[in-house]
C-alpha cells in the first residue's frame, strides 16, 4: 500500500479511481531510484566527466603554490558534488512518487514529482514493446502506442524511451525484476489480443516492429491531469 501523504486523494494506490468490476490487478511497482539516477539522470557519466575535469584542472595548476592549487580544486570538487547530490535527490523523488500498475485491461502510470499525471494505456492500444535489461535484474520496458495520437515527450520524461522524440514511447523505467514484469505484461497483452502470437520476446532488448495490427483510428488515451502536490520532505 502506498502511504505517501501527497497521494491520499487517490481512490486506490496509483489509480485515479477504483478498478471497474471485472478488472483485475496483476502487478504494481516503482523504479529503483539508484538505477534511475544512473540511467535517466546520468549521474555516473557526470561523475566521470567531473573527475576528468578535476584532473585537467589539477594538471593546469600543477606547479602553483599549494594554496593557489588546493582552493580552486576544492571549489570545483564541492560544486561537482553538489550537482551530483541534487540529481540523486531528484531521482529519489521521481522514483518515490511514481507507481506503475498493470491490470488485465491496461497499464497505468502515475508519474510526476510536483504535478501528478496519470496515464491510462489500454492494452488494446499498445502495438509493441521493447525490453532493455540493466544490472541486478532491473530494466526498462518501452511501449509503442497504436494510432497517430502521441503523448508529449516532456510530459513523460523521465518515463520515456530515451531519444524517441518524434514518436515518444511511455516506459516503465528501472523496474526491479523487469524480466518477470515483462512476462506479465506479455501475458496480459496476449489475453487482450487472442488473435496475436506474441507482443515481444522477453527478455530480449530488440523491439517488435509490428506484433499486431491495431486500427489507426483508435485514439491513444490522453493523460489525466491531477492536482499538483508539494514534494514530500
Amino acid at each position: 500500500m502506498n502511504a505517501h501523504h501527497e497521494h491520499e486523494f487517490e481512490a486506490a494506490p496509483g489509480l485515479p479511481e477504483p478498478l471497474p468490476r471485472g478488472e483485475r490487478l496483476i502487478w504494481q511497482g516503482s523504479p529503483d531510484w539508484v538505477q534511475l539516477a544512473v540511467h535517466a539522470f546520468h549521474v555516473r557519466k557526470l561523475a566521470i566527466y567531473f573527475s576528468a575535469m578535476l584532473g585537467l584542472q589539477w594538471l593546469y595548476l600543477l606547479g602553483e603554490p599549494q594554496a593557489a592549487l588546493l582552493k580552486p580544486l576544492l571549489t570545483s570538487a564541492v560544486m561537482a558534488s553538489l550537482a551530483l547530490l541534487l540529481l540523486g535527490v531528484t531521482a529519489w523523488f521521481a522514483a518515490r512518487t511514481t507507481l506503475y500498475t498493470l491490470t488485465d485491461r491496461r497499464i497505468v502510470m502515475r508519474i510526476g514529482v510536483v504535478l501528478t499525471l496519470t496515464l491510462n494505456l489500454p492494452l488494446k492500444q499498445i502495438a509493441g514493446a521493447a525490453f532493455k535489461p540493466q544490472a541486478g535484474g532491473h530494466g526498462d520496458i518501452a511501449l509503442t502506442l497504436a494510432g497517430k495520437d502521441r503523448i508529449a515527450y516532456l510530459n513523460l520524461w523521465p518515463h520515456a524511451r530515451p531519444w524517441q522524440l518524434k514518436n515518444p514511447q511511455p516506459s516503465l523505467r528501472c523496474v526491479p525484476g523487469a524480466a518477470a514484469v515483462g512476462e506479465r505484461i506479455q501475458q496480459a497483452w496476449l489475453a487482450a489480443h487472442p488473435q496475436a502470437a506474441v507482443l515481444v520476446g522477453m527478455p530480449e532488448a530488440s523491439p517488435v516492429a509490428s506484433p499486431v495490427q491495431v486500427p489507426a483510428s483508435t485514439p491513444v488515451a490522453r493523460p489525466v491531469r491531477e492536482r499538483g502536490m508539494p514534494s514530500a520532505a
